[in-house]
């Protein structure tokens, strides 16, 4: 999974503006990862203003507006993609535009056979 860190843009219109000017960039990068067989989903994210985040403490859940953590980038969007190793994974990250403003975080996601069972040894031990 690629995640798409970025700065928060929502306040900055202009800065607003300049990245969405970028959807041709976005629609290259996206059908050629389509036409290559990789892309399994990807979407944008709306603005950390629209975001809940959920605790559950004690049996309470606790609901705070935002993100998670104060940060100077948000997470902005993502991509699945299905690599044959995380070499080609990090190649398709580079070519994002985000990479160049924001970072993206390449972290495999867990295949359901990879989760451990209660009372069972883990997979693969």
């Amino acid at each position: 999974m690629l995640l798409l860190y970025a700065p928060d843009t929502s306040e900055d219109a202009e800065q607003e503006r300049a990245r969405w000017a970028e959807m041709p960039e976005w629609l290259e990068v996206t059908e050629s990862l389509r036409k290559a067989g990789l892309l399994v989903a990807n979407a944008p994210l709306h603005s950390v203003a629209a975001a809940t985040t959920v605790r559950v403490r004690r049996g309470e859940a606790d609901l705070t507006d935002g993100p998670f953590a104060v940060t100077k980038e948000t997470l902005a969007g993502y991509y699945v993609l299905r690599c044959a190793d995380l070499d080609e994974a990090l190649r398709h990250a580079a070519r994002l535009p985000t990479a160049r403003y924001g970072s993206v975080e390449v972290r495999p996601v867990m295949d359901a056979a990879e989760i451990p069972v209660p009372g069972q040894a883990p997979p693969g031990s």
